[in-house]
């Protein structure tokens, strides 16, 4: 039996895997594993719940938490009974959560921890609509999610029939998820989904990547990111074990701790990643070192399927036995497969991690399309690297005029909560979603990005730049860790720069300067600016005259979503960089 609704794959499953464990948490140091049989359960006990409490179809509940098992119970239920889960960041503040409590209409709110429910508590004082605020974790001020279940298990006969009545009424097109846009640009959008949105994507994701229920997943993006909600529905759909990440400092160890043979990111993490494998590689010695470097060199004139030639391969094959077995070895010795999406990837990093064996599966999307749009594949033919790839089942694509890409299918959201007139700005008579990205394609199948039409600016000369391609060149500078390109009406093209502080150091002090500078006090040092001068140089010889950065400044601050420069998917948000940064901006414009 296929799923056609999101809850079908608990009776899939509980036939095609019984007793399989399915999802796993780290508790007090060791792994909490729940069986395809506790899972359902929960989930039913739940939906169960919910009904006694008087819940009803296209009710509203929002979870803010950490990625955890219970996510997955409280989805599941919830779908059963026509509830729309409303998944939120962890990163908003008040304001933002006010908004969304208030425009989806919650009648519940379920977040992880007592930190999080002296946070959010106030908040959901100040929404008329909120009834209930439950923890997933036991506090003595909050009430806990359990209460809910036991509400199910103790439930009258007649809820359990209408339990089932309600679930055979379900339909693929009824709206599952409600998903609010982590917002790089004004107020955040409720995007919704139906279950026949999520199915089909995730149904087609699982026919690319080939797991099954040997593979050891471990789940980093956040369940509230929808590529994070569609990796983990078709990890479930093969049968295979969802590990969930403790946080982002312990990737590593839980990759290495339970063997993963896949994970899920966004470039940010794989940027991270390679610069931790770097940092490494330069602290060796001599020849060691030298081999080390070969091999980066080798791994990034990387194609695949053996395109390079007999030659290269027999390289490849020693720098593999030397150098990028050990990488595979750091992050447990048996992960072949991650899917990332979320934001442009540097197609240097996409060629080192395919040459050392771990297949990045570039994809891209929206939330609004559930989100995959195209993605590379693993077979001959159907993947190339530097592209987002092919189309997925299900899917269309064509270029606008302007470059826009436009798309359609059965992965198309319903449309943005309480807004028919912005979704009918985005979806025109034909059912095309205009992506609001700029792309082409590359051998008549394999889509390239170029840039978002709204960050691509225009001199005053009148020539357009794409800031994006320019920012992933700039960061593959082992100095750069971040970069915001910017020149709007401006006479030319301008950048900010965050520096990677751990190797900056490190080459300071090889050069034989003190210890004991602060961050701000480094990035003001002639010689420090002169190595920044020298790669945007480098950099600009490649160049076209609108595109060359003319001046920069170097930026001792970090950006996250905390501090507000990222949104929660770790994208720049670049309003918001503009406005904290105008002062600066004003004297390299000397407006």
């Amino acid at each position: 039996m296929e799923p056609s609704r999101i809850f079908d794959i608990l009776e899939r499953n509980l036939k095609m895997f019984p007793n399989a464990d399915v999802l796993a948490e780290k508790i007090d140091g060791k792994w909490k594993k729940y069986t395809i049989e506790e899972y359902n359960n929960y989930a039913r006990w739940f939906a169960l719940g919910l009904l006694e409490m008087g819940f009803l179809k296209n009710d509203k509940i929002a979870t803010i938490t950490n990625n955890r098992p219970e996510w997955n119970f409280v989805d599941l239920g919830m779908t059963m009974i026509g509830v729309v889960h409303v998944p939120v960041y962890t990163s908003l503040n008040a304001d933002e959560y006010r908004y969304v409590f208030d425009h989806s209409d919650a009648r519940m709110v379920i977040v992880s921890d007592r930190k999080f429910y002296e946070k959010i508590r106030p908040v959901c004082d100040q929404v008329d609509n909120v009834e209930h605020v439950f923890t997933f974790s036991k506090t003595d001020i909050s009430k806990h999610w359990l209460e809910v279940v036991e509400k199910g298990k103790n439930c009258q006969p007649e809820t359990i029939d209408k339990l089932e009545k309600i679930k055979k009424e379900i339909t693929p097109s009824d709206p599952a998820a409600l998903i609010y846009t982590s917002g790089t640009t004004g107020t955040s959008k409720g995007v919704m989904l139906s279950h026949k949105n999520l199915v089909s994507n995730f149904m087609a994701a699982a026919n690319v990547f080939k797991m099954d229920s040997t593979d050891r997943y471990l789940n980093i993006l956040p369940l509230c990111h929808v590529g994070g909600r569609m990796g983990n529905y078709q990890t479930q759909y093969v049968g295979a074990c969802i590990y969930y990440a403790e946080n982002m400092g312990t990737i590593a160890a839980n990759l290495k701790e339970i063997k993963a043979t896949g994970f899920d990111a966004v470039p940010r993490i794989l940027e991270k990643v390679f610069d931790n494998v770097m940092a490494k590689g330069r602290a060796l010695k001599g020849m060691k070192k030298k081999i080390f470097f070969w091999a980066v060199k080798l791994g990034l004139r990387y194609e695949p399927f053996g395109a390079n030639g007999l030659l290269y391969g027999l390289k490849l094959k020693l720098a593999d036995k030397l150098i990028f077995s050990k990488w595979r070895e750091a992050l447990g010795g048996c992960v072949r497969l991650v899917g990332c999406g979320g934001a442009s990837l540097q197609p240097r990093l996409e060629r080192i991690f395919w040459a050392a064996g771990i297949k990045i599966l570039n994809m891209y999307g929206l939330t609004e399309t559930s989100p995959i749009i195209t993605i590379n594949r693993q077979e001959k033919g159907q993947c190339k690297l530097g592209t987002v790839g092919t189309l997925i089942d299900g899917v269309e694509v064509k270029i606008a005029g302007n470059g826009e890409i436009l798309t359609r299918g059965e992965n198309l959201m319903i449309g943005y909560y309480k807004d028919e007139t912005l979704t009918k700005e985005v979806i025109d008579e034909d059912g095309w979603f205009h992506t609001g990205d700029v792309g082409n394609w590359v051998d008549g199948k394999f889509l390239s990005i170029t840039d978002r039409i709204k960050e691509i600016f225009k001199l005053s000369n009148g020539k357009y730049v794409a800031p994006q391609p320019l920012e992933n060149k700039l960061k593959e500078s082992s100095f750069i860790d971040q970069v915001m390109v910017l020149g709007e009406h401006q006479k030319f093209t301008s950048a900010l720069l965050l520096p990677d502080f751990k190797y900056l150091k490190e080459w300071y002090y090889q050069q034989g300067f003190p210890n004991g500078h602060s961050n701000a006090a480094i990035v003001n040092l002639p010689q420090v600016k002169k190595v920044f001068s020298d790669e945007i140089a480098r950099l600009n010889k490649t160049l076209s005259e609108a595109e060359r950065i003319m001046r920069f400044r170097i930026i001792a601050d970090e950006w996250s979503p905390d501090t507000g420069e990222l949104s929660a998917s770790l994208k720049l948000k670049r309003k918001v960089i503009e406005s904290k940064y105008k002062t600066l901006l004003d004297q390299i414009y000397r407006r």
